[in-house]
């Protein structure tokens, strides 16, 4: 609270916010081509504490920890632990601003919503491509 205060009016949106913060990435495009999309140093004391409070969440059975187990998984530690502090970020932006509450799901939740999101995906990938998916019976998914 003592980088940015109470007011967080400085920032138009939740995006200026976190760009501000350099948890944002900084794409640099050349010709239509992404060159180079890392993250800026931050001169901002807020930064580091929103990633030591991304990593610890990735220890917790909450929403937010199962994003984090996710992306490290997929995309590497410290890019999860960016993508989490950002979340994390935008999150207390509209906390304040807007005087959101944030109602945390839990891990199982998440894993269920983005097992839907996948599975959908699939599914609209195979009409395109003029296929439909059906279930596996439960006797033969258990064999």
């Amino acid at each position: 609270m003592a980088e940015y205060g109470t007011n967080l009016r400085a920032w138009k949106s939740a995006k200026h916010f976190t760009s501000w913060l350099c948890l944002a990435p900084g794409n640099k495009i050349s010709g239509g081509k992404l060159l180079s999309s890392k993250t800026r140093r931050s001169s901002s004391r807020a930064a580091p504490l929103l990633r030591l409070a991304a990593v610890t969440i990735g220890r917790s059975g909450t929403a937010l920890g199962a994003f984090y187990r996710r992306l490290s998984a997929r995309i590497g530690k410290q890019k999860a632990v960016t993508a989490t502090a950002r979340k994390i970020a935008v999150l207390f932006y509209n906390a304040i601003r807007e005087g959101m509450t944030y109602q945390d799901q839990g891990a199982a939740a998440y894993d269920e919503r983005h097992r839907r999101r996948v599975l959908s995906n699939l599914q609209r990938r195979a009409k395109s491509l003029g296929f439909a998916l059906e279930p596996v019976p439960s006797e033969v998914a258990d064999s």
